[in-house]
């Protein structure tokens, strides 16, 4: 493509795809009209949703925090005439080069065709349980689901999460203040909450912040049926019996790639058998140089996380640019930072750690100062300009 069509097109609006989109219109609206490509945002919610809230949101409708968390794509940048923002969920990449003829395109659920001439495919995650909000797009569908969770945890007395990871023990510090006599049960996997990506010492005193406050923990066991049985209880691969009245899967996300799908060839896969994209150290797909993608999606040694999401953005940002000649610098390579973890136990408390120096251990002070009593909310929505 000439220049003066260069379209440059994002798919998604999460942390990963609104900081590319920012990066690049930053760098873009400097150009003059003549060498200035557009710039397509697509993204099927109106809204960039603050994932950091929603297990609170979820739980209270103290705050109503749903008006805070659900910040609409309205600033004049998405309205600039070089830029498009457009609200679909994108089905299918086409990306056919075969004797130069350049077909390159989104196909869009509504049946609609973008070209671009780069794509950066940013589509974020699939959640369970209180964090499913797939094929909810507009507000009033994300309060109702947050609506119909309310009223389960109000209900609940017996509640069992199947899935030790910050969503799990972020969700049961959240139900703890909702409701301190309510039984809360976590069932991990793995023989101490979290993963291996953080030291045992500081997985240790995360648990025990959570049985402080009454938190049962079963650990190094499965749950493979999240059906209440007959009796009352959910049962677990070692033969527990664990009293529920409610039952939530807090196992952490999928990748929302399937419409990448079809740019898989058998000599060259886009995706891992758990839907994750391969990418080079540029973030570009190995086989389609021209499609860069960024954020929980891609298979990358490092823990799924928005400071990360952001690195990646700065990367691809500038790369981008460079493919597209708007930048005369090499290309960048991503390099991953040291891993770091803040996780809230309700609004008061949580604990974190920061793999520099000796390894730091964060307790309650920092984590509610930090996180816990306000969720980053103001700081992410300065973030990214919303």
């Amino acid at each position: 493509m000439s220049s003066d069509t260069q379209n440059i097109v994002i798919v998604g609006a999460g942390f990963a795809g609104l900081n590319t989109f920012n990066f690049l219109h930053a760098k873009l609206s400097k150009l003059p009209d003549s060498r200035r490509p557009t710039l397509t945002l697509i993204t099927p919610k109106p809204f960039f949703t603050h994932l950091p809230a929603l297990l609170r949101t979820a739980v209270t409708s103290e705050g109503r925090l749903e008006d805070q968390i659900l910040m609409p794509l309205t600033p004049p940048r998405f309205t600039d005439p070089h830029n498009k923002l457009i609200h679909a969920s994108v089905t299918e990449v086409v990306d056919d080069d075969e004797n130069g003829k350049g077909q390159r395109y989104v196909v869009l659920d509504t049946g609609a065709r973008v070209e671009f001439s780069v794509l950066v495919v940013a589509p974020g995650s699939v959640w369970e349980g209180p964090l499913d909000f797939k094929g909810l797009n507009t507000k009033e569908e994300v309060v109702g689901r947050f609506e119909e969770w309310r009223g389960k945890f109000r209900k609940a007395k017996d509640i069992v999460l199947v899935g030790g990871g910050s969503i799990g023990a972020e969700l049961a510090g959240e139900i703890k203040d909702l409701d301190p006599t309510k039984n809360v049960t976590i069932i991990h996997a793995k023989p101490l909450l979290f993963n291996e990506a953080y030291p045992d010492k500081y997985r240790k005193r995360a648990a025990k912040g959570f049985a402080d406050r009454g938190v049962n923990l079963i650990l190094d066991d499965y749950v493979d049926d999240v059906e209440i049985q007959e009796d009352g209880t959910v049962h677990t691969r070692s033969g527990k019996k664990v009293k529920a009245d409610l039952v939530v899967p807090t196992r952490g996300p999928s990748p929302n790639t399937s419409f990448l799908a079809s740019l898989s060839s058998a000599s060259s896969p886009v995706l891992t058998k758990t839907g994750y994209v391969n990418v080079s150290s540029t973030l570009q797909l190995p086989s389609h140089p021209r499609i860069f993608a960024a954020g929980d999606i891609i298979s990358w040694p490092e823990q799924k996380q928005a400071a990360k999401a952001r690195n990646h953005a700065g990367v691809v940002a500038h790369n981008v640019l460079v493919l597209l000649g708007l930048e005369k610098k090499a290309m960048k390579e991503y390099k991953t930072g040291p891993e770091m973890i803040l996780v809230t136990n309700g609004k008061n408390g949580g604990s974190g750690y920061a793999d520099i120096l000796w390894g730091i251990i964060f307790g309650n002070f920092f984590a509610r100062l930090l996180k816990s009593k306000g969720l980053i909310i103001g700081m992410m929505k300065s973030a990214l300009q919303l």
